[in-house]
This record gives C-alpha cells, sequence and structure tokens, in this order.
C-alpha cells in the first residue's frame, strides 16, 4: 500500500509561518492562526502516531505545531506590550499626537 501525505500537516506549517509573520498586526491576525496551527498539527502527529507505516510528512505536521506555539506566543507578547502602552499612555492621550510623544518620552526616558 502506498503511504499517504499526512492531512492538514502541511496547512499546519502553513498557518505556523502565517501567524509568526502576522505577529505585528496586533496579535489580532496572529493569535487565531497560530493555535490553528497548533491544533492542527497536534491531530496529524496523533494521527501519525496510531499508524505511523501509512502516512508520510510527519515533519511538517511537526514544525506546524513548533511554529504555531512561537506564532501564540509572540503575537500574545506583542498584544501585552499594546495594552501595557495604551494603559500607560492613556486613550485620551493617544488621539492627540503631540501629548502621545510627550507621555511616550516620558515613559521610555528620552
Amino acid at each position: 500500500m502506498e503511504r499517504q501525505s499526512l492531512p492538514n500537516a502541511t496547512v499546519s506549517l502553513v498557518l505556523g509561518i502565517f501567524s509568526i509573520l502576522t505577529c505585528i498586526c496586533y496579535g489580532i491576525l496572529g493569535l487565531p492562526l497560530g493555535i490553528t496551527a497548533l491544533i492542527l498539527g497536534n491531530k496529524a502527529i496523533k494521527l501519525n502516531n496510531a499508524h505511523p507505516e501509512d502516512y508520510t510528512g510527519v515533519g511538517n505536521a511537526t514544525a506546524g505545531k513548533i511554529l504555531g506555539i512561537v506564532g501564540i506566543v509572540l503575537n500574545l507578547t506583542f498584544l501585552l506590550f499594546i495594552i501595557w502602552i495604551v494603559s500607560k499612555i492613556g486613550w485620551d492621550n493617544l488621539q492627540n499626537p503631540e501629548e502621545a510623544q510627550q507621555r511616550m518620552q516620558e515613559i521610555f526616558g528620552q
């Protein structure tokens, strides 16, 4: 019997890559992509562990799972940084560019 490619292994890899690339989008785009990559990678790895002689491409699933985790961490870090900045500057000060710049200089000591 011919070995098949693991279902969703390549999709997991692609979503993991995109979750890292989109972490600069305030964590909104990359976070769901990273979570989806992690879930699909886990499913593909479990399927391969149950029937290792039937499938190929477990490397793509493993890489997708790892990239999904990295993407989740990066996106959460960036999202928390944005929330911290907004809490320090204040939402009203963000509407005024001069005031926002002054507050940023106070926070970062420049």
